[in-house]
């Protein structure tokens, strides 16, 4: 994976502000360790950090092809698994090929069939392509935004960017944000409603579209969305299907130049696509596996089951790792490696994130880049199959807001009266929840319950799956590791989203359409344990650091976020038995000490920042 950047000014030659590219590109250095470079021509300026992974002397960018008499420039983000099948087709129609990589395929597919090319490609991406001949710059982000991509039309220009940062060292980007902003933070954060980029002049490309840039103006098409058919496969047929396109998609994406592992947590998702990884590595003589683990300090002594993680991880992952005979390795953190990371977790995600969530996945990816620089991961397999508890209890299901943030009114009270009042928290995710219900595609004719689930898998894709794939991406990049996603490919996603619920849960379990197509794959009790989500610290050590911290934070008189929250309220909140509970305000993971992680870094984004609030 890589980083770029870039802008489009129609009044300027930019060949006179390479300063401004280099500083913007040089901003990602961490998303792409391994190369630099910028290329600036009249009006468009591009930028781009690289990690290699294919055809590392070769597949260099900004890329270059010439085409008749024009030329055609990509900076681009992500990995094509279907690029050797497209590699073929373009041959077969006449393309020459200088590298190994799927850059230039890419490329090429874009030369040979336009915007249509994207509708061909099977990956994770974000590119911007600019036709110098057209004067045109075209970008394009993948159908379920495992890639990420910022727009900015301050000043006139249009700006764009991998992360916040990039765009925000333009000079005509400001760190401001508005009632909308701080609504995000405070009532949605850590999520992101789709397209908000939290600061006022930040939009981000919405997954499945792609952009068109010229002097007529922007343009922006839809070339992919959920959409509603009906299911005609039996239960059996249904779980056949769902085993061969997990397998393929896996075994395409483990495509690498470079050394490759898994992440394995012992649960169903991570355990089947290593077992499927070691089954086709063994069957095409590739090297022995890498798989990784992360856990606590002490996390054993203080572990307690309750409903949103009902059991340890530690026993599973042995249980895995014995019967896959995989070179296995353990990483374990502590509370002030925890405390530290949060301030790093920040940076790499330039917005207030998932705590010491967002921070132990940042430290994790570090110790895996160590060893390999590609990783696959098991994230989305939840919000597909409805794994998650809100998918199967009925005060969720009815709750009429995001069954991942039930606590909206808790954290309503969080604001100052005069933010209260300036943002409208509650009518503000209110509005939110109804344009997302109502975009849901139902089919006629469908009962209650099965709208009811149908608009909950919809949800759970479009709204809360970001979250994690924007965590995945800023913590793995930030240590200039490649993380895979097999469960997001589109294709698995379509079939999914139709199977109606009760083949989903068939034999009565949470997810068991993929279990069942998992037989064999795994251990039976591997295949049946209870699902159980990332591992975070039980320790009671980083309840009071993070605490302590949030205590300093409101005893400074200068910080920044003072004017934002009721004190008061937030003080009464740590002294009592709520700082301690096990009961999320958000998702699964974010209880007591993740609320006081996440105040601690509002503010101190707010400071390292210099936000503007107007």
């Amino acid at each position: 994976m890589c980083g770029f950047t870039g802008w489009i000014d129609w009044n300027r030659d930019l060949t006179l502000h390479s300063d401004d590219l280099e500083r913007m590109t040089s901003t990602l250095a961490l998303r792409g360790p391994d190369a630099s470079g910028t290329w600036i021509s009249g009006p468009c300026a591009l930028g781009h950090r690289r990690l290699s992974v294919m055809d590392p002397e070769k597949g260099a960018q900004p890329m270059i092809r010439n085409q008749d008499d024009g030329k055609f420039v990509i900076v681009y983000n992500g990995e094509l698994y279907n690029a050797p099948e497209l590699k073929r087709e373009l041959e077969s129609r006449g393309r020459v090929f200088s590298t190994t990589c799927d850059t230039e395929v890419l490329l090429a597919s874009y030369m040979e069939w336009g915007a249509a090319s994207v509708e061909k490609f099977n990956g994770i991406f974000a590119f911007a392509i600019w036709d110098a001949k057209e004067e045109k710059l075209f970008l394009a982000r993948d159908r379920v935004g495992v890639k990420p991509l910022f727009i900015s039309q301050a000043g006139g220009q249009f700006i764009f960017g991998s992360e916040p940062k990039a765009l925000l060292a333009h000079p005509a980007v400001k760190p401001e944000v508005g009632a909308q902003g701080i609504a995000e933070l405070f009532i949605v954060g850590p999520a992101r409603t789709p397209g908000v980029g939290v600061y006022s002049q930040l939009t981000e490309l919405l997954p499945g579209k792609c952009m068109t840039v010229d002097r007529s103006g922007v343009r922006t098409h839809t070339y992919w969305e959920l959409r509603s058919c009906e299911h005609e496969h039996s239960v059996e047929q249904t779980a056949a299907h769902v085993g061969e396109l997990l397998r393929d998609t896996l075994e395409r994406q483990l495509a690498s130049d470079v050394p490759i592992g898994t992440l394995l947590s012992g649960g169903l998702d991570s355990s089947a696509l290593t077992s499927l990884a070691v089954n086709f590595l063994n069957r095409s003589g590739g090297a022995q596996l890498h798989t990784f683990s992360v856990d606590y300090v002490d996390n054993d002594k203080h572990f307690k089951s309750h409903a949103f993680q009902p059991n340890s991880d530690a026993p599973w992952i042995q249980r895995m790792r014995d019967y896959l005979g995989t070179e296995h390795h353990d990483v374990y953190f502590d509370t002030p490696d925890l405390v530290a990371a949060l301030d790093d977790a920040l940076t790499v995600r330039d917005l207030p994130g998932m705590a010491d969530v967002d921070a132990s996945l940042l430290l994790f990816c570090r110790e895996i880049k160590k060893d390999v620089t590609v990783a696959i991961s098991g994230e989305a397999a939840d919000e597909v199959f409805g794994g998650y508890p809100w998918f199967h209890r009925e005060e969720s299901l009815n709750a009429s807001t995001f069954p991942w943030a039930l606590a909206s009114g808790m954290r309503a009270e969080l604001l100052s009266p005069e933010m209260r009042e300036w943002v409208r928290p509650l009518e503000y995710i209110g509005d939110r929840y109804s344009e997302a219900v109502a975009a849901v595609p139902h089919l006629k004719g469908e009962t209650e319950k099965q709208r009811k689930m149908r608009t909950m898998s919809y949800l759970n894709i479009t709204r809360f799956m970001p979250t994690l794939l924007d965590r995945k991406d800023r913590m793995s990049m930030g240590a200039g590791l490649e993380v895979r996603v097999p469960f997001c490919d589109h294709r698995l996603i379509d079939y999914v989203f139709n199977i109606p619920w009760e083949i989903k849960t068939s034999g009565d379990r949470e997810k068991g359409i993929l279990r069942q197509s998992l037989r064999g794959v795994l251990p039976d009790d591997v295949l049946f344990r209870k699902k159980s989500p990332y591992p975070k610290t039980h320790n009671p050590a980083y309840l009071n650091a993070v605490r302590s911290k949030l205590l300093d934070v409101l005893d400074d008189p200068s910080s920044p976020i003072l004017p934002l929250i009721d004190t008061a309220k937030v003080r009464e909140i740590a002294g009592s038995d709520a700082a301690s509970s096990n009961i999320p305000w958000f998702g699964q993971l974010m209880s007591g000490p993740q609320l006081f992680a996440y105040l601690y870094q509002v503010n101190r984004w707010l400071k390292e920042y210099k936000v503007s609030i107007r």
